[in-house]
């Protein structure tokens, strides 16, 4: 079942998915509220969202243009829509007005409250603690009603499960859970009346799935994400006040995205190709140059936005590791195209020397650790080849020996790449590459080192003391999990085990 859902998963980008939740949030609220089991008027409520999206469309096309920066027309109907779902519909015009400034805020904000490029807040949140301040109206946050929990926790689990960010909404409802606990002892009101309030009539799981988790204002390493998901949680405290200041949860978020701002890289690149060679049947290597001194880790990834006409489904973004070193003065892409590419990928063969696109939200934890004494295991599937290209070349370059053995597995002895580095570095730091080839039959390998499978059999034999070894697993879900599973079966346990962040699209 999980694997089916994985797939589908895999199938569409972060941002559609948040798309299709948020209208089948709004759809769900629409009916109820025709049925009276929401007391909203649903007429209200389509002239609510309506008004949100077109105010929101005109000022984020209008920001573009000013800008010189592509559009993404996803972003303007999740914002609208998030909106709609917190800001109780016009009865007013007072109201229609506070709706307005709310869509313009919102949009706004991305553009003229960012830093090299990166908006610090998170848009909706933004727009609503600002016309509190300024007009003294602020959200209802009616999406948190009894009805609607249903359908906001199976669509936030997907959302949550797609993007791989358990660990932050567990850090966030951990914390929430035990911070309200304590309140409500200090306090002497009743506990079970106070959970059933907190988590039956409150936007908390519509927060920590939409709002909490948006990427572009979350930091990127786990450890930050638990802190910051505690801390948020800690802010969500129900009736939280410092004097007279109440903790809204449009405050929360825009605090939580200040420590955000404060501990994750704050970078957003517009690169030009340099090159673009095609390294294995169906497999081609970009080369950006970059226009300025770029930190990063080896292993790490980034955001990669191309703006193009008739995007499909799986939208304008996507996330690839960097297959380049840090010490290299360019950033490298390893990508793997097929015939049903996206038009992203489509449009990305397509460009030209010089060509633009854009990098952003530099994120990911699959790096190498500073123990130099530690043994590692790297498995790579297909083009999961590209974080141990990185973090391989880097070692390369500060001459720096690590006791690692590299798995690749390929399903054809063409589809390798980046072999002129594994042979150096076996050459230069002992760095043995084996290469496990699926079509290969009974035939002959030039390779060095081969096996026919890398099975728990495979694995208990060649590396015979395995509770000495941390394992990196890199590829498509459906490889990761695999070789989860063999290595459970092997002997491995979870804390042994890192896995890199894929999303799987084409």
């Amino acid at each position: 079942m999980m694997k089916f859902i994985d797939d589908q998963l895999n199938g569409i980008t972060m941002y559609r998915l948040i798309l299709y939740y948020l209208i089948l949030l709004f759809g769900a609220a629409f009916y109820f509220s025709i049925l009276g089991s929401v007391s909203l008027d649903p007429f209200a409520l389509l002239f609510s969202l309506g008004l949100l999206i077109a105010v929101c469309w005109i000022t984020n096309r209008v920001f573009s243009l000013t800008y010189g920066v592509p559009t993404n027309v996803e972003s303007v109907y999740i914002s609208a829509l998030i909106l709609a779902l917190i800001i109780t519909p016009p009865q007013s015009a007072s109201d229609i007005w506070f709706l307005t400034w709310a869509g313009i805020l919102s949009m706004a904000s991305k553009y003229m409250i960012a830093f090299r490029g990166k908006h610090l807040f998170n848009p909706a949140a933004f727009a609503v603690v600002l016309t509190y301040f300024m007009a003294n109206q602020s959200a209802s946050w009616w999406i948190g009603s009894a009805v609607m929990l249903p359908v906001t926790l199976v669509g936030g689990l997907l959302v949550v499960r797609k993007i791989g960010r358990f660990d932050l909404v567990l850090g966030f409802l951990a914390s929430n859970l035990a911070f309200t606990i304590l309140e409500t002892l200090y306090t002497g009101d009743g506990l079970l009346m106070t959970l059933q309030n907190t988590f039956l009539y409150s936007p908390i799981l519509f927060f920590a799935c939409v709002i909490l988790t948006e990427p572009l204002t979350t930091p990127p390493t786990r450890r930050k994400r638990i802190y910051y998901g505690s801390l948020l949680g800690f802010l969500f405290t129900p009736q939280l006040h410092f004097g007279s200041l109440y903790i809204t949860p449009e405050l929360a978020i825009i605090l939580g995205n200040i420590y955000s701002f404060i501990v994750s890289p704050k970078e957003k690149l517009v690169l030009k190709l340099k090159d673009k060679s095609l390294i294995a049947p169906d497999i081609y290597e970009f080369i950006f140059s970059v226009p300025r001194r770029f930190k990063f880790n080896p292993g790490q990834y980034m955001e990669w936005t191309l703006g193009h006409q008739y995007p499909d489904a799986r939208g304008n973004r996507r996330y690839f590791t960097l297959a380049s070193s840090p010490s290299e003065k360019v950033l490298k892409l390893g990508i793997k195209f097929n015939e049903n590419s996206s038009t992203f990928k489509k449009n990305m063969l397509n460009l030209n020397k010089g060509s633009e696109i854009i990098a952003s939200q530099l994120d990911g934890d699959f790096i190498l650790p500073n123990d130099r004494m530690q043994k590692y295991i790297f498995i790579a599937g297909g083009i999961g080849i590209t974080p141990f290209r990185s973090m391989i070349k880097h070692l390369l370059d500060i001459r720096q020996h690590r006791s690692i053995t590299l798995l690749y597995a390929v399903k054809d002895e063409k589809d390798i790449v980046y072999k002129d580095i594994l042979d150096r570095a076996e050459r230069e730091l002992g760095i043995k590459t084996i290469y496990s080839i699926s079509n290969n039959g009974n035939h002959l390998s030039a390779l060095p080192h081969t096996a026919t499978r890398f099975d728990e059999t495979f694995i208990r034999k060649t590396f015979p003391h395995l509770r000495t070894y941390i394992f990196y697993i890199s590829g498509s879900r459906g490889m990761v999990e695999g070789f989860k599973s063999t290595l459970y079966r092997a002997g491995v346990s979870r804390s042994q085990i890192k896995e890199d962040f894929f999303a799987g699209l084409n």
